[in-house]
């Protein structure tokens, strides 16, 4: 019997840090000035690749010294990390090569495009107008009091919601297990971007459905 044909995709959910903006060298430098204020030995780039992804809070849990983690420590690292990051977050960051050609592209396709990240919703909603102005998205998230962080698809079904598709007909593309994650979980197709923080073998242990090694590769997956 033939299989029913995969509805087309109608739109593309991206996350952020580490998949259109390469945001390491910033956030490790506002890490290490957390850790200096404190006396605590810094962060090497290498670690907050793995450190990154589940929000703040959970970013300042990872970097403390196993020793000096309590929820009142926590709570103080995060409230210190997000007054030196919003000083810098632009200083270094920059989308990667051919992020912008592929924004375009598929914006010409007729796809609608979305952004979910953990990062604090004001800091998202600043990071996508400063770095992507001329990108018309239809829905930019970060995370929000109320509404479940990634991996948890909540996010992920609003932006299908309120765009009127099927998760189905979304691409989703990320660069992480919690991007893989949260597509298996909304129904949508979960591709990596292996020009982010994570290891290839991280996204196909987590579901990836496609592999991206360039931005163009996510336009021949959205022709299929």
């Amino acid at each position: 019997m033939p299989q029913p044909e995969k509805p087309a995709f109608k739109a593309v959910v991206f996350d952020l840090d580490g998949t259109l903006l390469n945001t390491l060298d910033d956030l490790t430098d506002a890490a290490n000035t957390v850790l200096a204020m404190r006396g605590f030995p810094a962060r090497t780039k290498d670690e907050m690749r793995f450190f990154v992804g589940d929000g703040i809070a959970m970013l300042c849990r990872r970097i403390l010294p196993e020793a000096a983690v309590s929820d009142e420590a926590v709570a103080a690292c995060v409230a210190d990390f997000r007054t030196v990051y919003g000083k810098i977050w632009n200083a270094k960051t920059r989308p990667y090569d051919g992020i912008c050609e592929m924004l375009g592209e598929l914006s010409r396709m007729g796809l609608m495009l979305a952004i979910l990240s953990n990062k604090p919703d004001a800091n998202t909603k600043e990071t996508v107008a400063y770095f992507f102005p001329d990108t018309g998205w239809k829905m930019v998230l970060g995370e929000r009091e109320g509404t479940p962080k990634k991996p948890h698809p909540a996010g992920a079904v609003e932006i299908a919601q309120a765009l009127g598709i099927s998760p189905s007909q979304t691409l989703y593309l990320g660069d992480t297990s919690i991007d893989m994650k949260t597509a298996r979980a909304a129904g949508m197709h979960p591709v990596g971007a292996l020009w982010g923080f994570r290891p290839e073998s991280e996204l196909v242990a987590s579901g990836a459905a496609d592999l991206a090694r360039t931005p163009s590769d996510v336009i021949a997956i959205a022709k299929k």
